[in-house]
């Protein structure tokens, strides 16, 4: 959960504000100020001190000292279950602590880890722990609230008991739970924080189980109903986490040294447990108020306030969880936030506008609590305790009539409580772990609330109904059946609806942004509204909110390539197809931004330089091209050949062709050499391109097959090979209807009918699947290529940067129909252009991996070092069922910080030539090794870089191999690693530094080029070095990665009837795999003469 979910946009911008209000003079110097002290620094605290900034600003009537008890600044209480992966208190901070210093001078200071023991309201002083006596104008009390611990439970004090609600409080379990690894851990409470609790101990890894006890039937069960709370379990319990309902603490149980042992239960049942985290809610600190006079709630706790939120003294006001309203006190977050917006308001703007009253707080949550979406919005326990507020009753009067209050009293006596006036309407889906429960006035006319598992994307829209008590236009069943529709476009949504909960952003927010000026792309949306950087999860709506109302407004909708063109990829396509620009210099020089004289290109990104597929040791897979999976004997020997010679993992693809990993770098030309040599080439799985075209036998063979769909397959295969595109394409091919090729789920696809075949388009797997469509029905086989001719040939034309034919085809104008209109009618009268430019393409083919072996300059690519032939193995080798992979990734990132090490001394070591670095436009990199040490040299715009080889995130050494980015108004240079694309600077004061992930960085030294030719880097001694990098330090073990997941999947598959060894023969006196093998190849086979190896 991101922190800033809970800033107030506006106030996240006044640092600069202020500064600007500053250089313009505009900020009074001399107003006559109240000071307000806040004693508190939480979460409502401090977002009262940001509205009140907010809205003091420009008058300045206002000095704040806010008081905080803890050592901290505010942080994300919501959100603390994310410390127990950093474990950096700074990464909570709702502010850093430059924001509070970039306040206009004198306008706020902060004391932490200062307690107030008393308030003196006549004299109007707090008095603090430190003796100092704070006067006040207005003071705030918004000191929260504490986690209650069961003190009347024997052992409530023994070593292990903790509560979860501080940064104090995770650092003492951390530490704890370190003593007790492999043992059990309970948290007791099944509510919004038991769950946290329960997910921040099972990150922890340190419990070998982490078990959560609930005295109800049901978790949530504020939240929830028991058909709800029982799917929650149902979900959680399926994560790991065990659950045990109806379960109450009756004692804790402990040792000599009172450690925790256990706990015993109130029927007598005992569970073993080392650690027990308490979560069972939390209580008003109304301590301070209390013994100061101020009026308290007897009942309950807290601190009693009026709807202006003032309390029983003059001048003082409570907010958050402290406070008391109409008896009720709030553990949510939200309704102090609430509280706090509403006093910033009252104490700034009440005198040009009506004072904000504090009303009955809206109480909807929608979270993600152990991966499981849950929603509860509105009265959403009205069919069991009855409505509290029915809109229906309000609308019409809601008084009764004479007698008729005693007589419903008595009859509920006699007969029972009456029917509740609420109608339910409920969909359950036990498949999906999907459950919605919305509830209505009995004739189905005002939606009174509801909660939701799983599927909560109508969230958004439901609370503000609920909240407007408007009458529905709509009947309550519309609400499930409209429920699986895509996703909302926004018309229908009112601007004051709240469309992105992470930062409460709502429609209007982002149209009124829009419509001033002040937010031109959706970039500034972002920055200026906050919505899209929390969760994410609001970005499609956000993004057509934006599109709708730039269209409105006549503007365009930038959708540009990326920083260097201000052309959207298809506008880029056109240019270079009208022009015909053949170069990425002539490209630039024509349509960039920048339109200098550029240097020769050179592809940048990893697999595209290597036309490999990089893999997780750094080694490479290669995948030769299979056309519609069809190979024949000899080329599986050629295969195999290659694969024993360089003793390569072996996979059969989805897409029907064989990939062989772990391939060197040095040896990528080799094997090529081999495969090419025996009639095979570049399969292009690297590539965004062609990757296969699918197929099942067909007439071939298959006594059902209809259709030659090898035949098609092999042919379609061959057509469209290499053409570089949007994204990646794939294709299939059935004989019959029985399908066997999966046609339906590909860019495109042909099932064979007795006329033909059936072409489908814009299908695709992958992270949101998406069925295919029919373009033509019965299509002649003579008219299949023609057809996919021009429909590749638009789809390369017109689809934005990294879309799939499944997204273009959606956002075409009128989709599929429109598209049948363009391929087949020939709406645009293009149709023969889209033909000849595929032939264009077709005709441009070559085989990559053949000009890497023709070419003795890009052979020099391949190599593991630039100054020597040694190669390192940077990842142990691991042997599974008869085959070499790399042990698996090593959990933890290494933090050491690499960008700070002070080294005893440096000197300058030539280690590279200039002539081995080019000047490519995006850059020209080459790892060097010295000593135990790889190091990568970077040459861009003509500077040097130098760098670390090894990216810490997951000790891979390949940096010199990443991507190189830089960004011309702020003038930074990064290379991203390969692998999960972490970005470290290579220049000026922030070198060294991850942009993405501040747990990381990496080392950077001085680097230049000198008149004798050679590129000198400024290192420290070799084994100072070595104890820092040495590639023998990082290099990740099978004995720290390896785990046995599939120990007790194995024990059941021995044992079972018929099973065998993965190489083992089902004949008595078999040779196996090995052994047949090894006969084979010596000879001794058929009259083989055996392979030399």
């Amino acid at each position: 959960m991101s922190n800033s979910e809970w800033n107030d946009a506006e106030a996240n911008l006044l640092p600069g504000k202020v500064e600007k209000l500053e250089e313009r003079n505009e900020i009074p110097k001399d107003t006559k100020r109240k000071r307000v002290v806040v004693v508190g620094l939480g979460m409502v605290g401090v977002a009262f001190i940001e509205k009140l900034m907010k809205f003091d600003v420009k008058r300045r009537e206002y000095d704040v000292i806010v008081i905080g008890e803890e050592p901290h600044l505010a942080y994300n209480r919501v959100g603390l279950t994310s410390f127990f992966q950093h474990r950096q208190v700074e990464n909570l901070y709702l502010n850093p602590a430059s924001w509070y210093a970039s306040m206009p001078e004198g306008s706020l200071n902060y004391h932490l880890n200062t307690m107030v023991n008393s308030i003196d309201t006549e004299k109007k002083t707090v008095e603090t722990s430190k003796g100092d006596s704070v006067p006040y104008d207005i003071l705030v009390l918004a000191t929260g609230s504490d986690a209650l611990l069961p003190k009347h439970t024997p052992g409530h004090d023994a070593k292990g008991v903790f509560v979860y609600r501080t940064i104090d409080d995770l650092q003492k379990l951390i530490e704890f739970s370190a003593t007790k690894n492999g043992t059990v851990g309970a948290v007791v409470g099944g509510g919004l924080l038991g769950l946290e609790a329960a997910k921040a101990m099972m990150d922890l890894e340190e419990f070998k189980k982490v078990k959560l006890i609930e005295r109800n039937r049901w978790v949530l069960s504020r939240q929830l109903d028991g058909d709800a709370g029982s799917m929650v379990v149902e979900q959680v319990t399926a994560l790991g986490l065990d659950v045990l309902l109806s379960k109450r603490v009756g004692r804790i149980n402990t040792d000599e040294g009172n450690n925790v042992t256990g706990v015993t239960f109130e029927d007598g049942e005992q569970m073993d447990c080392s650690c027990i985290c308490f979560a069972i809610g939390i209580k008003a600190r109304d301590e301070l108020a209390r013994k100061n006079g101020i009026k308290c709630a007897d009942r309950g706790g807290g601190i009693v306030i009026n709807p202006d939120l003032s309390t029983s003294a003059p001048d003082v006001y409570a907010i958050g969880e402290c406070a008391s309203w109409e008896n009720q006190t709030f553990g949510l977050i939200a309704p102090g936030i609430e509280m706090a917006d509403i006093l910033a308001f009252n104490l700034t703007q009440a005198k040009a506008h009506a004072a904000r009253k504090f009303k009955s707080p809206d109480l909807s949550t929608k979270l993600k609590l152990l991966g499981v979406e849950v929603a509860s919005f509105g009265d959403f326990f009205a069919d069991r305790d009855g409505p509290k507020d029915s809109p229906a009753t309000k609308r019409h009067g809601g008084k009764k009539e004479g007698g008729r209050e005693s007589n419903d009293r008595v009859k509920g006596l006699t007969e029972g409580p009456p029917p509740s006036p609420v109608k339910a309407l409920t969909y359950k889906d036990p498949f999906q772990q999907v459950y919605k429960k919305y509830l209505f006035t009995m004739d189905g006319k005002y939606l009174l609330g509801g909660m939701m598992i799983g599927d909560t994307k109508d969230y958004v829209k439901l609370v503000p109904m609920v909240k407007n008590r408007k009458p529905l236009d709509m009947p309550p069943s519309e609400f499930i059946i409209g429920a699986s529709k895509g996703d909302d476009d926004g018309d229908d949504l009112d601007d004051d609806t709240q469309i992105c909960s992470c930062h409460n952003v709502l429609k209007g927010d982002v149209a009124k942004a829009v419509k001033d000026g002040t937010c031109k792309s959706i970039g500034d949306v972002k920055a200026c509204t906050k919505a899209g950087t929390g969760c994410g999860g609001c970005m499609p709506l956000v993004q057509t909110i934006f599109n709708k109302t730039m269209a409105s407004m006549g503007q365009e909708v930038k959708n540009h390539l990326c920083p260097h063109f201000e052309y959207s990829r298809a506008d880029l396509f056109n240019i270079i197809h009208v022009k015909k620009l053949q170069s990425f210099g002539e490209i630039m020089r024509s349509a960039g931004k920048t339109r200098r004289r550029w240097g020769r290109m050179g592809l940048q990104e990893t697999n595209d330089r290597f036309l490999a597929n990089i893999q997780r040791n750094g080694t490479f897979s290669v995948v030769p091209r299979v056309s519609g999976g069809e190979i024949t004997a000899n080329k599986l020997i050629v295969i195999g050949t290659v694969a024993k010679k360089y003793d390569l993992y072996c996979k059969i693809t989805g897409g029907q062709r064989i990939d062989m990993f772990g391939a060197k770098k040095p040896d990528l030309p080799k094997i090529w050499q081999e495969l090419i040599d025996g009639g095979m080439e570049s399969g292009h799985a690297y590539a965004k391109s062609l990757r296969t075209v699918k197929s099942c036998v067909g007439t071939t063979w298959c006594r059902y097959g209809i259709g030659d769909s090898v035949g098609m397959a092999v042919r379609l295969e061959e057509r469209y090979k290499s053409i570089r595109s949007p994204h990646k394409i794939k294709g299939g091919v059935s004989g019959c209807v029985r399908e066997c090729a999966e046609a339906q789920n590909k860019d495109f696809g042909l099932i064979a009918t007795e006329k033909g075949f059936n072409v489908f388009v814009g299908g695709n797997g992958g992270a949101k699947p998406r069925h295919s469509e029919l373009l033509a029905k019965d299509v002649p086989p003579d008219d299949v290529v023609p057809m996919l001719d021009r429909y590749l040939s638009f789809y390369i034309r017109t689809a934005d940067k990294l879309q799939r034919t499944a997204r273009w085809i959606e956002n075409l104008p009128g989709g599929i129909k429109y598209l049948r209109e363009v391929i087949l009618e020939d709406k645009l009268g293009i149709a023969a252009d889209l033909e000849q430019q595929m032939e264009e393409l077709v005709g441009s083919f070559f085989c990559e991996w053949t000009e890497v072996l023709r070419s003795p300059e890009k052979m020099k690519l391949f190599s593991q070092f630039g100054n020597t032939d040694e190669e390192v193995e940077t990842v142990d080798r691991v042997e599974d069922r008869s085959q070499h992979r790399p042990a698996m990734w090593p959990k933890e990132s290494v933090t050491e910080d690499f960008r700070g090490k002070k080294w005893s001394s440096l000197s300058w070591q030539p280690l590279a030539k200039c002539e081995q670095f080019s000047d490519a436009t995006t850059g020209s990199s080459l790892a060097v090794k010295r000593g135990d040490t790889q190091l990568a040299i970077f040459k861009v715009k003509g500077q040097y870089y130098a760098s670390q080889q090894m990216c810490p995130h997951k000790r891979a050494f390949v940096l010199s191999d990443g991507l190189i980015g830089d960004d011309g108004k702020t003038d930074k240079l990064w290379v991203s690693c390969p692998y999960h694309k972490r970005n470290y600077e290579l220049k000026g004061a922030d070198a060294g530094k991850c942009g993405n992930d501040e747990d990381v960085s990496i080392a950077t030294f001085p680097v230049e080029a000198r008149e004798d030719g050679l590129v000198y880097v400024k290192l420290p001694p070799v084994e100072e070095l070595d104890g820092v990098l040495g590639t023998e330090k990082h290099k990740v073990r099978r004995e720290e990665t390896e785990t046995r997941e599939f120990e007790g999947v194995d024990r059941k598959l021995k044992g079972m009837k018929g099973r065998k060894g993965v190489q083992a023969s089902h004949l008595e006196e078999g040779l196996g795999e090995d052994g047949k093998a090894r006969k084979i190849l010596s000879g001794g086979e058929r009259g083989s003469n055996g392979i030399d190896w």
